[in-house]
Formats: C-alpha cells, sequence, structure tokens
C-alpha cells in the first residue's frame, strides 16, 4: 500500500511503498542504462500503460539533493510535446519515476516506413521540436541531451505528435554544478561542450539544428573514420551541404540550420528566432518527395543494432582531460564502437549515461568511476536492422563517424 509523503522539507514529492508491483504489473524491459533500467507497466487499478523508470538507491548515493531536485522541477513541466513524469514512488531500495507511455515509435524509424517524406514534414517536425524546447529554456531548463534517439511519436497515427522524453541530463540553469556526461556519439553536442567551456541553453539550440540537418539528407553533418579529426570538425563547426544530397533542398533550410548550428553560441539562433525563420512560420519549406534519398542514408547511418561493447567511462576522462590540457586528440577510445565489424561504423545508436559528477578541479587526477559503463540501449532485445536495398548494397559506403563515448562537462 502506497502512501504519499507530507509536505516536508525533504520528499515531499515522494510516494513511499513496500513493493511496487502490488500497484503496477510489470510488462517488458524496454531499455536498460547506466545505472537504471526502463518497464513497461500497467497501472492495476486504472488498467493504465506507463514506463517505469526503476533507480537502485545505491547508484544515487551522494547525489540524492541534486536528483530530488531535478525531479521536483521536472514535475512541473506539462507540454504536449514531452513525456510526461506523472508520479514518483519510493521503496527502501528503489526510486521508481512513473512517466507517460508513448507507443509511436522512433522519428527515424517512421520516416523510413512512409513512402512520401518533404522538407515541410521536416520543418513540422523541427517546430514541435523547437516549441518543446523553447518552453523549457522559458522555465530555465537545459535539455542537454537532444538527438534523434529522444524523439519519439506519440501515437502510430500518420498524424501524431513528436515528443521529447529522457530528461536524465536535464539541468536547471545556474544550479553551479559542473556535470560529466558519457555518450555514444558526439554529434550532437555543440563545439563549446567538446571544449570543456562553461554552456547554457544554447547547447540545444546547437542540437536541433543537427537534428534538422539530418532530417533532410539522412546522414549526420560531422563525419570521420578517424576520431581526432571528427572532434575537430565539431569544434571548428566544419560541416557542408554536401552534393548531390542537398542539390534538391532549399536555400531557406540551409540558412536555417546555418543559423542553429552556429559555432559561437552568443550568434547562434536562440529558439524565439529559430521559430521565426521563413522555414518554419513561413512556405519556404519545399514539398517535393525526397523520401527516397533521405531513407536511404537513414537507413545506411542510423539502422538499429544491439550495442555488443560496454563503455570505460575512466578511459573517456583521460581523453577528455588531454582536450582540456590542450594536448592533441587522439583516436584510441574504438573499444566503445557500437560494432565489432569494421565494415559497419555508422552511429547505429547514440548513447546517453550519466556519471558520476566530474568538477574541473579534479583535473587532471582523475576522479575513480566504475571501471565500465553499461550504455542505455534502447533496443534491448536486439531488433534487427532495417534490411538494406540491393542497390544500397552496391553504393560506395559514405564516410561516417565512429561511434565513440565523449564526455560532455560544464557548468550547469
Amino acid at each position: 500500500m502506497a502512501k504519499e509523503n507530507g509536505e516536508s522539507t525533504h520528499g515531499s514529492w515522494k510516494k513511499h511503498v513496500d513493493d511496487i508491483k502490488t500497484i503496477f504489473d510489470f510488462k517488458e524491459v524496454l531499455g536498460t542504462g547506466a545505472f537504471s533500467e526502463v518497464v513497461m507497466a500497467r497501472e492495476k487499478a486504472s488498467g493504465k500503460m506507463v514506463a517505469i523508470k526503476c533507480i537502485p538507491k545505491k547508484a544515487l548515493k551522494g547525489k540524492e539533493t541534486s536528483i530530488e531536485n531535478e525531479i521536483a522541477v521536472l514535475r512541473k513541466i506539462k507540454h504536449e510535446n514531452i513525456v510526461a513524469l506523472e508520479d514518483i514512488y519510493e521503496s527502501s531500495n528503489h526510486l521508481y519515476l512513473i512517466m507517460q507511455l508513448v507507443s509511436g515509435g522512433e522519428l527515424f524509424d517512421r520516416i523510413v516506413e512512409k513512402g512520401f517524406y518533404t522538407e515541410m514534414d521536416a520543418s513540422r517536425l523541427i517546430r514541435q521540436v523547437l516549441d518543446a524546447v523553447n518552453y523549457l529554456h522559458s522555465m530555465g531548463i537545459v535539455h542537454r541531451d537532444l538527438k534523434p534517439e529522444n524523439l519519439l511519436y506519440f501515437s502510430p497515427h500518420d498524424d501524431s505528435k513528436i515528443m521529447i522524453s529522457d530528461f536524465g541530463l536535464s539541468k536547471m540553469e545556474g544550479t553551479g554544478d559542473v556535470m560529466a556526461t558519457a555518450c555514444g556519439t558526439p554529434g550532437y553536442v555543440a563545439p563549446e561542450v567538446l571544449a570543456q567551456k562553461p554552456y547554457s541553453k544554447a547547447v540545444d539550440c546547437w542540437s536541433i539544428g543537427v537534428i534538422a540537418y539530418i532530417l533532410l539528407c539522412g546522414y549526420p553533418p560531422f563525419y570521420d573514420e578517424n576520431d581526432s579529426k571528427l572532434f575537430e570538425q565539431i569544434l571548428k563547426a566544419d560541416y557542408e551541404f554536401d552534393a548531390p544530397y542537398w542539390d534538391d533542398i532549399s536555400d531557406s533550410a540551409k540558412d536555417f540550420i546555418s543559423n542553429l548550428m552556429e559555432k559561437d553560441p552568443e550568434k547562434r539562433f536562440t529558439c524565439d528566432q529559430a521559430l521565426e525563420h521563413p522555414w518554419i512560420a513561413g512556405d519556404t519549406a519545399l514539398c517535393k518527395n525526397i523520401h527516397e534519398s533521405v531513407s536511404r542514408q537513414m537507413r545506411k547511418n542510423f539502422a538499429k543494432s544491439k550495442w555488443r561493447q560496454a563503455f570505460n567511462a575512466t578511459a573517456v576522462i583521460r581523453h577528455m582531460r588531454r582536450l582540456q590540457l590542450g594536448t592533441s586528440f587522439n583516436s584510441s577510445i574504438h573499444s566503445a564502437s557500437a560494432d565489432t565489424n569494421p565494415g559497419s561504423r555508422g552511429p547505429s545508436k547514440s548513447q546517453s549515461v550519466d556519471c558520476a559528477p566530474l568538477s574541473l578541479k579534479d583535473c587532471p587526477t582523475i576522479t575513480p568511476l566504475p571501471s565500465v559503463v553499461k550504455p542505455y540501449n534502447q533496443d534491448a532485445k536486439g531488433a534487427p536492422p532495417v534490411p538494406e536495398e540491393t542497390s544500397v548494397l552496391s553504393e560506395a559506403p559514405r564516410p561516417r563517424p565512429s561511434t565513440v563515448t565523449v564526455i560532455h562537462t560544464g557548468t550547469k
């Protein structure tokens, strides 16, 4: 039997329960993270389906206050394009976050399944993301982990709205923390994050620009077989609108992306500015069908695949420490590759896990971390990749970023 806490100073938003399974009937596991597991469940009293994030308390040791503060903020978020946190339960050993269950699938999967897809479709998707992120920014919240894997469709219907999920790395501006975040690929991270400079809500706008870029061509803006060159591209904001992939894309779309993927965060578009751009607010987004080209590239670069290797978080922190100390990049972190097959180097899933906080004063001394961090795997059941068409298989492979692990730090 659950009982809600009184309005005390600590944990007034939690409901205590001896056994969560007396309230919810657990179904299948949706995914696993470094310190948590997400399970689909049915609330016994109402029959309502939800997603439950199960977090062992031992994983929160030393971070209790920050976790409680973040969840208290997330409870206040109510937006039609953001997956809602509906309730929080606590047992003697676990914290349970009861999340709204969305059933429409991931963004790229739906696009690939379509037979018709245009710039206008991409514009409508990005407008929904901008609306939601603008709402977050108005509350002083930075998501920090915007990427296609965190954009889900609410339902299987063709006209379903898009939803932003996974606020595990979101932060309130001005809280003073310097967080360390290990991610599977740095492809969505703003240059100031990789450069280990203090950053703000502008990092979300950069990520939206990267997502918009991919939505119009099917591949990421930064790619290189060599990790050091990949990092250098991001730090310099060195990307192009390559022919022939961008030949049929409007100049307005390119201008929109360029203003979001601006290296200088002070010059970068805010969400408000992006929402006023003609590609979003006007009629400059083209209605030509670009599905064949975009879906082919998405299949090659973002095919579903179960991750086969764990991350060595300590090695990653050492790598970023070398960056901070001004030494050159290297390509030593291949142990985080998504696939042992050298012919399959595209970033099949962009993984993010929240590691122990890393303060800049800890460098060059390495703060002890678990030697192995298990990445969040949204394909826990190892769904097979979308079959490639014969024409795609015979086509010369496009250079793509190898999947690596990066520590993002910034003053939050």
